[in-house]
C-alpha cells in the first residue's frame, strides 16, 4: 500500500487534543533518552534532533499520530553498558539494513497472516507492562513529586480536562528542568557523520536479532494493528517496517538512535488527545526546540515521566483486553514481562496456532 493510499482524507489538525497527545509519544522517549545520555557518549542534542525530525516526516507523510521511539532492546541494553555505543551505532545499521530488506519482501506482511491476533494483543499486553513497571521505577525516586503529578492528573480528570493533563504535568516538569539546569542556553546540535563509530561485533549482532523479534511483533505487527483499531486506517506491517529501516539508516550515521514505530508511543498519543498528524508536527517542533537546549532536558525529573508512563501503560493494556482469548493475551504478557518481548511474541504466535488447532482458550 502506497503511503498516499493512508494519508488519503486524512487533514491534520493542531488543536489542544493535538498538543496534549503529542506528549504521549514523549512520556516513553525522554526516560530512555536522559539516561543514555548521562551514560554513554551519544550527544542528548544530536539523539533529540533526529526524533524531531521523524515526528515531522511521518506525522505528514501519514496524517497519524504515529510514534517515534528508540529501539528499546538496543538502547536498553548501551545504558545498562551491556553493549558499547560503538555496538549500538552498528546494531542500528543492521537493524535497518534487516527491516529494508524486509519491506520489500513483504516478509512482515506474512507474519501478520501466520499469527493469531491473541498472540499480538500478549504483545501489547507486554509493552504495557513494561511500561508501568518502568514507570512505577521512576516514580518512586522522588514519591512527593510523584504524588503531586498525580493529584494533578486526578484534579484535570475531575475537571473535564484529562486530555489535558500530560500537557500541564510536563509542562511543570520543564518548569522544574530549567530550575534544575540553572537557565536556558541554546546551542545549535552537531549533525557531524559518526560521531561514534560503529563497532561490528558478535554481540551487536545477538542484540539487533533480539530488537528485530521485539520489532516485528511490537513495532509492525501490533501498531499496525492499533491504527486499525484506534484510527480506523489500514496500515501495512510492511509499510511501517519499510519507515523505521529508512529511520535508523538516516539517522544512526549522525548521532541518532535506532527508531521504531511502538504501539505504546500510539496508545500514549491517543490516550492524551492526538488523533490526527498534527500531534507529530508539535512534538516534532517541540524536539527540534529541545534540540536547542539539551541541558534542561537532560535535568528533567523523572518522576514526572514516571506517572504518565503509567498512564500510557493503562491505555495500551485496555486496547489488549480486546481478544477473545484473554488467558492467552495474559500469559503472553507475563513472558515478555519476564523475559522479554520478543520471546513473548514467538511464545504467543505458537501457542495461539495450537489452539487453533486443538482448542480454544
Amino acid at each position: 500500500m502506497a503511503l498516499a493510499d493512508v494519508r488519503a482524507g486524512r487533514s491534520l489538525r493542531l488543536d489542544a487534543g493535538e498538543v496534549a497527545g503529542a506528549l504521549g509519544d514523549s512520556v516513553t522517549v525522554l526516560p530512555l533518552v536522559v539516561a543514555l545520555g548521562a551514560l554513554t557518549p551519544f550527544s542528548v542534542a544530536s539523539v533529540l534532533l533526529w526524533f524531531g525530525v521523524f515526528q515531522l516526516v511521518w506525522g505528514l507523510a501519514y496524517g497519524l499520530p504515529l510514534s517515534v521511539e528508540p529501539m528499546k532492546a538496543l538502547v536498553g541494553l548501551a545504558i545498562a553498558g551491556t553493549i558499547t555505543a560503538g555496538e549500538l551505532v552498528a546494531a542500528g545499521l543492521l537493524a535497518g539494513v534487516a527491516l529494508v530488506v524486509a519491506a520489500r519482501l513483504r516478509v512482515l506482511g506474512r507474519i501478520e497472516s501466520l499469527v493469531g491476533e491473541a498472540a499480538v494483543r500478549g504483545v501489547q499486553l507486554a509493552v504495557a507492562l513494561l511500561l508501568a513497571r518502568t514507570g512505577v521505577e521512576l516514580a518512586v525516586g522522588d514519591p512527593t513529586l510523584a504524588a503531586a503529578s498525580v493529584g494533578v492528573v486526578v484534579l484535570a480528570a475531575i475537571a473535564g480536562r484529562a486530555r489535558l493533563s500530560s500537557l500541564l504535568v510536563l509542562g511543570g516538569g520543564a518548569v522544574l528542568a530549567a530550575v534544575a539546569a540553572g537557565g536556558v542556553s541554546p546551542t545549535l546540535p552537531s549533525l557531524a557523520a559518526f560521531p561514534t563509530a560503529p563497532t561490528p561485533t558478535l554481540g551487536a549482532a545477538e542484540a539487533t536479532a533480539g530488537q528485530l523479534a521485539m520489532t516485528a511483533g511490537n513495532a509492525a505487527v501490533a501498531t499496525s494493528l492499533l491504527c486499525s483499531d484506534l484510527f480506523d486506517a489500514d496500515v501495512p506491517p510492511d509499510r511501517l517496517a519499510g519507515s523505521m529501516g529508512a529511520m535508523c539508516l538516516a539517522a544512526v550515521p549522525f548521532g541518532g538512535l535506532p527508531m521504531c514505530h511502538g504501539s505504546g508511543g500510539l496508545a500514549g498519543k491517543h490516550a492524551f488527545g492526538a488523533r490526527t498528524g498534527g500531534a507529530n508536527v508539535v512534538l516534532g517542533a517541540l524536539y527540534l526546540a529541545a534540540a536547542c537546549v539539551a541541558g534542561v532536558v537532560t535535568a528533567f525529573p523523572t518522576a514526572v515521566l514516571g506517572v504518565l508512563l503509567v498512564l500510557v501503560a493503562w491505555h495500551l493494556g485496555r486496547a489488549a483486553a480486546r481478544s477473545d482469548r484473554l488467558l492467552l493475551v495474559a500469559a503472553v504478557g507475563v513472558v515478555g514481562l519476564l523475559t522479554n518481548v520478543g520471546a513473548a511474541f514467538l511464545v504467543g504466535a505458537a501457542a495461539d496456532r495450537l489452539l487453533d488447532r486443538f482448542g480454544s482458550a
